[in-house]
């Protein structure tokens, strides 16, 4: 198993699928993981310290193992198959629980957990991506965000 890191929710297009993109922490590496909506807009809310006026689903399922006395220790990205990935919720006392990656990475958010993925799903579904990339496109899309219309004239 290789730590992995959240990088952000991403929007794919043409489809406008949302996908969670994890780094791993000693590597290069990046594995995209399409998500659901409502679990796109939950990872990204943790992803950036929103906190809700009420708590979503995922902040519920937290809270009542917290006041069971129970917690999340981290999550394993454990496999692929057709392009459909499997998680386990890794327990205090280590109980392991089935779950979808995009509900475990949204928990491991919340909990502080780590996130955790195994060789052979990175072997199979990761993608080369130096961070020399990422720092340009984040410094490209800060750009895209200040610029305006008016910045480049008429011509």
């Amino acid at each position: 198993m290789q730590e992995v890191e959240v990088i952000g929710v991403r929007i794919e297009l043409p489809s406008t699928q949302p996908v969670v993109l994890l780094r791993e922490v000693d590597g290069e590496r990046v594995l995209p993981i399409m998500i659901g909506a409502f679990e796109a807009m939950a990872i990204a809310a943790a992803h950036e310290g929103v906190e809700p006026p009420r708590p979503m689903t995922h902040d519920l399922f937290a809270n009542v193992l917290s006041s069971l006395g129970r917690k999340i220790t981290g999550v394993d990205v454990t496999g692929v198959n057709d392009g459909v990935f499997y998680a386990e919720l890794i327990m205090d006392g280590g109980a392991r629980v089935t779950a979808r990656p995009s509900d475990g990475i949204a928990l491991a958010l919340r909990t502080g957990a780590k996130i955790r993925c195994s060789s052979e799903v990175m072997e199979d579904a990761a993608v080369s991506a130096p961070l020399e990339e990422d720092a340009e496109i984040e410094e490209f899309r800060a750009f895209l965000d200040q610029v305006s219309p008016d910045d480049f004239g008429s011509g």
